[in-house]
């Protein structure tokens, strides 16, 4: 049996100010650092082998953060650029709210949710796909097959995209997920990576 354990990085400056940040190398806010602490108060009874994450410092420092507090600071890390966030395009750095009253609320709903419509000069969640879950098959999946811990810390749609192939969800299934920051979701898998059962903590 193996563990894969996912994590959306802690509050990010940007999720505090309600801006689009995709690609963009934004800090945590306290409240980030903190959701991190407690991921790893949450995971202190469990042991990984590896852990990946993005070449992203909001998802770099939680996992830093989240492996200090369980004691596994030891452990190898590997931080890839497939595991980053989506792109955002020329939406990036801008407010949430005033993007909404330019474009109109069901335009940037459909940027922001659905699964093949990319934001103007950005990534669909289906391009985020293309390159997350090859990587994810190419790393990740052998070493669950040797019965490995894993521990993955990302971002919104990265996890998202991960999400859609471990537990088979549509395209439209996935506009309706949102992944709350900080609250490791765990996958338990036999030796043939079926999924046994899934659970936040």
């Amino acid at each position: 049996m193996s563990l894969l354990i996912l994590v959306r990085h802690g509050q990010s400056i940007y999720n505090l100010e309600n801006r689009f940040t995709g690609n963009l190398d934004i800090g945590l806010t306290a409240l980030g650092e903190e959701e991190a602490r407690q991921a790893g108060k949450k995971l202190k009874a469990f042991r990984f082998d590896m852990a990946y994450t993005s070449m992203l410092l909001r998802a770099r420092e939680s996992l830093r953060i989240i492996l200090e507090m369980i004691g596994e600071t030891e452990i190898p890390v590997v931080a890839n650029a497939a595991l980053n966030e989506r792109m955002y395009g020329s939406l990036q750095g801008l407010d949430k709210g005033e993007t909404a009253a330019k474009y109109g609320p069901e335009q940037v709903e459909i940027w922001r949710r659905s699964y093949d419509t990319a934001p103007p000069d950005g990534e669909s969640l289906a391009a985020t796909y293309a390159r997350t879950v090859p990587y994810y098959k190419l790393e990740i999946e052998p070493r669950l097959r040797l019965e490995e811990n894993i521990l993955i810390v990302a971002h919104g749609n990265s996890l998202r995209a991960l999400m859609m192939y471990l537990e088979n969800i549509s395209p439209q299934d996935i506009s309706k997920v949102n992944i709350p920051t900080g609250q490791p979701r765990v996958y338990r898998m036999d030796a043939d990576l079926k999924i046994i059962d899934i659970k936040y903590l």
